[in-house]
């Protein structure tokens, strides 16, 4: 299949793309967050609804663009049976899914950010910080993902390796036992140690702080490289099963990122309530199962292409009746949340310390929405929160309804 953005013309888009995601994140840290603080719900809403309108934006300027451009190209006119404006109808529908499928497995990085933070005793109005230069992380390994995924994609029989690889993935998730990560076994936890002396107390939002004159890791930074590493085996998941419904790099770059920039905001809103969505997990297994079985057999059935449109209905429908039945049938018991045990830490091992954790929970460090706590009967404010959840997830196939609508006039 010809590709309608080689790297070689497109390059310009890329940079300009990487440009408007550096300025948009400086504007965030700088001008929105440049004071550390706690980050409420309704900043985190505000936030979300921001970055998901950003995200249509671009996917009905990408339109607009491919359907004034792909006119203009010889070489694709050139082509038997080339139709530019159902193919850039099609790139819009594919960066929509592309952008479905990263955000719904998004939900599953929200649970590993809980844990982590609460893991290493990260105050909320440091969270933000921790998150945002994840993000920067997260959006350089995206870019090796992607850059390798369009080299490896080429050749069929990778496509069918990733295709069994999500399909076993899937079926993990609905047999396997979900198990809270554990920082002390993690390979750059230990390497990070290695290199620096971890001190058991953090320095305000410093990643580094000297001592004695010698140069420590703080929790912070601690926090920090665990949860780029957990990134990258979700990484493994996302970039291809983004692939699995395009060949375009551009589009699976795009549309990756974009779920990403919003990650932080969908934490903040959904943090106390997470454990809340506990079927999700079996709603993601499932549609790793059907990406999986879409690149080993279903496009072969449908003559090469499985039709996007109903691949994008599939998918939000399995998200939403997760989501759904988790909220209709809620479970009532609670697992509480793993702290780090320093009872047998020495120097060369991960240290946050007792009086760390003690300081982050103290009365005067605790904001009110950072309690991971749950009881059996939910509260007033528990019921209003997941109804705003609810809202908010409405609210997301609206705007993509909306979007929908606007481009197929």
């Amino acid at each position: 299949m010809v590709e309608l953005f080689p790297i070689t013309e497109y390059w310009w888009f890329y940079l300009g793309f990487v440009g408007l995601v550096i300025l948009l994140l400086a504007v965030d840290l700088g001008v929105f967050h440049r004071k550390a603080h706690a980050v409420r719900f309704r900043e985190a809403a505000t936030w979300s609804v921001t970055w998901i309108a950003l995200s249509l934006l671009f996917n009905l300027l990408l339109y607009k663009y491919a359907l004034w451009k792909f006119p203009q190209d010889a070489r694709l006119m050139a082509l038997p049976g080339f139709d530019p404006s159902a193919a850039a109808w099609r790139v819009s529908l594919e960066f929509l899914t592309g952008y479905v499928i990263e955000k719904s497995l998004s939900v599953d990085n929200i649970f590993v950010f809980v844990m982590v933070f609460s893991y290493f005793g990260i105050p909320a109005k440091y969270q933000h910080r921790v998150l945002f230069y994840g993000i920067l992380g997260a959006i350089v390994f995206r870019a090796i993902f992607v850059a390798m995924g369009a080299a490896l994609m080429q050749y069929h029989w990778v496509v069918l390796f990733f295709g069994v690889f999500l399909i076993f993935t899937g079926v993990k998730i609905f047999a396997g036992k979900e198990k809270p990560p554990n920082p002390e076994k993690n390979l750059l936890i230990r390497l990070l140690r290695r290199l620096f002396p971890v001190s058991h107390e953090l320095d305000g939002p410093r990643f580094f702080s000297k001592r004695s004159g010698r140069l420590h890791a703080t929790p912070l930074l601690v926090g920090l490289v665990f949860l780029e590493a957990t990134d990258i085996v979700f990484a493994v998941d996302s970039v291809p099963a983004i692939f699995a419904f395009t060949n375009e790099p551009l589009i699976v770059f795009t549309s990756n990122i974009f779920a990403i920039l919003g990650l932080r905001a969908l934490y903040f809103m959904l943090a106390g309530a997470v454990k809340k969505f506990y079927l999700l997990r079996y709603g993601l297994g499932t549609v790793l199962v059907f990406v999986g079985l879409k690149m080993v057999w279903l496009n072969q059935l449908f003559d090469g292409k499985f039709p996007i449109a109903l691949s994008l209905g599939i998918i939000a429908a399995v998200i939403a009746l997760s989501v759904a039945l988790s909220l209709l049938f809620p479970r009532k018991d609670a697992e509480p949340m793993p702290t780090a045990s320093f009872e047998k830490a020495d120097e060369g091992q991960l240290q946050t310390g007792n009086s760390a954790n003690l300081q982050q929970r103290s009365p005067a460090s605790n904001d009110k929405g950072q309690s991971t706590s749950q009881s059996a009967r939910p509260s007033k404010s528990t019921v209003r929160f997941l109804w705003r959840a609810v809202g908010f997830y409405l609210l997301m196939l609206g705007l993509t309804l909306i979007l929908v609508a606007a481009l197929s006039d």
